[in-house]
């Protein structure tokens, strides 16, 4: 079962097709809190769940893991993934393994001032970061800024400060939000896969070229030495990893490399590094099954681009429901 599946049709439908060279045939399961969602046109069964705030949301999913027999659960945002790292024994309880990192892992990656904090205690190179209120008692300032929600996701909140009108406009907007020092140069996102072992076993760097609403729509995997051994040195740092570990990074014109986020989960882009080579859920069901699995640490093939655009399903005789 995929939760808050939403859009994440390329990722369910690698997952199967892994699944069948592996001599199984999946049973997909989806959950969403929205009643209509375009993963659940792929799937053999979906299911509308609470918010991802809501004291039920747990407890539902669990039902759902009960009554279907879910063997697998794979969150796929952020929001859900202190509270599922922290019920991984209650699902366990139902024969349901969920696809998660530890709940210290996910809490420091989770609050991007406890990863900054984290990154600057292993001597990982992180751009500087403050809470708000250190940069407004400043007299002077070395614009520009890059603020964000502290804890949060998809660029929402997201805002460059360039000069004192836009730190007294925008820091009243986003409630919780932490400001960094703006970092030019060009970003990569890192699929770090882990298996259910926690140590770094293959690093795919993607080049970000566009994204829209949070989501990369055009990327290039490159194969540089340095963004690979920078992933492995965040994973080996958190220690208790499971799956697969988003990493976002700045490469800075003078080769500086310096991390700004880090996703305990499937990325979005992850169908690219997958398409490249790196057959993640391949390798994770094979582990599952206690296969032994041979892996390269850059098993992917360089220069590989993803461009992507919208497709639609279709439904009939869907009630109005909005009005």
């Amino acid at each position: 079962m995929f939760t808050c599946a939403g859009r994440r049709v390329e990722l369910i439908q690698s997952f199967v097709r892994a699944a069948r060279t592996l001599g199984i045939e999946p049973v997909i399961h989806v959950a969403d809190v929205e009643p209509y969602f375009a993963a659940a046109c792929i799937a053999d069964a979906s299911h509308r769940v609470p918010l991802t705030s809501s004291p039920d949301y747990i407890a539902s999913l669990i039902e759902i893991a009960r009554r279907e027999r879910i063997d697998l659960l794979i969150p796929l945002i952020d929001l859900e993934l202190q509270a599922l790292s922290e019920a991984r024994e209650r699902f366990a309880e139902v024969g349901c393994h969920v696809i998660i990192s530890s709940p210290r892992v996910v809490r420091t990656c989770g609050d991007k001032l406890s990863t900054f904090s984290f990154l600057t205690e292993h001597g990982i190179a992180a751009p500087q970061t403050w809470l708000p209120e250190e940069i407004l008692r400043r007299d002077q300032h070395q614009f520009p800024y890059f603020l964000k929600p502290r804890w949060g996701s998809a660029s929402k909140g997201n805002y460059v400060i360039r000069d004192e009108v836009d730190l007294q406009a925008f820091v009243p907007r986003v409630p919780g939000a932490i400001i960094q020092e703006f970092l030019p140069g060009t970003e990569y996102t890192l699929d770090v896969y882990t298996g259910f072992n926690g140590l770094p076993r293959c690093v795919v760097p993607r080049r970000r070229i566009e994204v829209r609403g949070g989501e990369v729509t055009k990327s290039l995997t490159v194969r540089h030495e340095g963004i690979i051994r920078t992933g492995v040195r965040v994973v080996e740092a958190l220690n208790e990893c499971v799956g697969l570990i988003t990493i976002q990074l700045f490469l800075r014109s003078d080769g500086q490399i310096h991390v700004i986020e880090i996703n305990p989960r499937f990325g979005g882009g992850a169908p690219l590094a997958i398409h490249a080579g790196a057959d993640f859920p391949r390798w994770l069901l094979a582990e599952w099954l206690g296969q032994d699995v041979q892996i390269r640490l850059d098993q992917f093939r360089d220069g590989v681009m993803m461009l992507r655009y919208h497709q639609s399903f279709f439904k009939e005789g869907v009630p109005n429901e909005l009005e």
